[in-house]
């Protein structure tokens, strides 16, 4: 039976009653409040038991279907060269004159159809369909009532949860016991946290799961790393960072050997490569994993792959990442690490599919560029990501020109404004100097007419003027 009093009670008791009295009349809530209520806590209970079983149950493997990637191959079926090979070609050129392959692939992709999301919200399709409109504001309810509270809570579960129990693995002496802890408890507390997200990840090609040395991947986002950790324990290797995702990093950092250092500090980049070649080395350590590429990408594209992690003597597993934008977009385009999690919390979910590609090796003669563009070709065929030949730091170099830009707008602002005073300084001056021209004037036109009635001749009263 639903009792009124006992809900009011813990309506306060959850600090919400205050702001919802003034906005729900007490007639709706008392008809809207038993199904929003145990609405939650039914999608609590449900987000709970996927987030932590789930991956044992499997309720998180091929729930949703991604269409398949799409992959070059001969456009005509007898394998002859046929006139309209062409085209595409000839296409692909234009829309290269027409927008920019770079630019476009550090900001958030459009889709070609609406997923009734906000960032890909059309008021077109508001307009033309009343039908489209009602499925929209049911869309909005479910994603901002239900599942964004639940997810918050159980983010904030999911992510004490990972600190507390890397802290106490950073406890325990170094052995192979620690390390099959370390490997379990990593396992499943990003198993938790990517439950929280609604994450649904789907693996292939097993067989090819890093082992030992070096695992390369494309980078779309921060969670690339923790999908990824969901099925394989890895070491981690980037760039320190502050906030709450450094605690997190600290926290990592306690557990097992990550790797994370200061770009702007050249003595510790020096550092990096010998530590990446003493662990690579290290078979009883769990794979290192690394981003080429340096910089997030919206998972259309494929930037250039740095050369560092190549230049070790040691085998690399590719593994290429995509996901399907149509439920959720991971790619973090936001200013703040918050923002990106409060988007992703507010998406459908998190789909994407990973791929495990053979392990690769340098050749005898193979420089250490030759092989990072052989594996990023393969990793970008297998994905169906564009090939790009730009490093991707011309990201921060387009943001330092845009801060650049602002700041000289600021400049010549403020310079106008200066100018502008002065002028308005320099014209009131002038106009003060005219007046007080205009009164001497006026004084000696009226001492001539003056002089001139009393009949004195104009030499004389000059003279006698200056004489006085």
């Amino acid at each position: 039976m639903w009792d009124p009093a006992a809900a009011s009670q813990w309506w306060e008791y959850l600090s919400l009653h205050s702001a919802w009295e003034s906005l729900v009349p007490d007639a709706v809530w008392a008809a809207v409040g038993p199904f929003v209520i145990w609405g939650q806590v039914l999608v609590f209970f449900f987000l709970f038991l996927v987030a932590t079983v789930g991956r044992r149950l499997r309720l998180r493997r091929n729930l949703v279907i991604c269409p398949e990637s799409p992959r070059a191959g001969s456009s005509s079926p007898s394998g002859r060269f046929e006139f309209q090979d062409s085209l595409p070609y000839v296409v692909a050129g234009m829309r290269a004159v027409v927008q920019d392959c770079v630019s476009k692939s550090f900001s958030s992709a459009e889709l070609r159809t609406w997923n009734m999301l906000s960032r890909t919200k059309r008021q077109r399709y508001l307009r033309l369909s009343p039908s489209l409109t009602v499925f929209w504001m049911w869309g909005f309810v479910i994603r901002w009532v239900f599942l964004m509270p639940v997810r918050v809570l159980l983010l904030a579960m999911s992510l004490s949860t990972l600190v507390l129990l890397c802290l106490a693995v950073g406890f325990l002496p170094d052995s192979a016991f620690k390390r099959r802890v370390n490997a379990w408890v990593v396992s499943w507390c990003f198993d938790f946290v990517a439950g929280s997200l609604s994450v649904v990840a789907r693996f292939h090609n097993k067989e090819n799961r890093p082992t030992h040395g070096i695992a390369v991947a494309n980078h779309t986002s921060p969670i690339d790393s923790m999908v990824l950790a969901t099925d394989k324990c890895y070491d981690m290797v980037g760039q320190r960072s502050k906030g709450i995702l450094g605690v997190f990093m600290r926290a990592l950092a306690r557990s097992s050997s990550h790797i994370w250092f200061e770009r702007t500090k050249s003595k510790e980049r020096s550092q990096v490569a010998q530590m990446l070649q003493e662990h690579a080395q290290d078979t009883t350590k769990p794979p290192i994993l690394i981003f080429p590429e340096g910089i997030c990408v919206n998972n259309t594209a494929v930037m250039q792959f740095k050369k560092g992690a190549f230049e070790i003597d040691s085998v690399v597993f590719p593994i290429a990442i995509r996901f399907d934008p149509r439920y959720g977009d991971p790619f973090w385009y936001q200013d703040s690490f918050g923002a990106y999690l409060f988007s992703m919390m507010t998406s459908w979910a998190i789909v994407c599919d990973v791929w495990y590609l053979p392990p690769m090796r340098r050749g005898e003669n193979e420089s250490a560029t030759a092989f990072a563009s052989r594996v990023k070709a393969l990793i970008a065929h297998r994905g169906g990501f564009v090939q790009l030949a730009w490093d991707g730091s011309i990201k921060l170099a387009q943001k330092g020109n845009a801060l650049w830009r602002e700041k000289q707008t600021r400049w010549r602002n403020k310079q106008q404004v200066e100018f502008a005073r002065h002028l308005s300084v320099g014209e009131d001056e002038d106009a003060a100097r005219e007046g007080s021209g205009k009164e001497e004037r006026e004084e000696r036109e009226k001492d001539s007419e003056k002089d001139s009635e009393e009949g004195v001749p104009e030499d004389a009263s000059r003279e006698g003027k200056k004489e006085v």
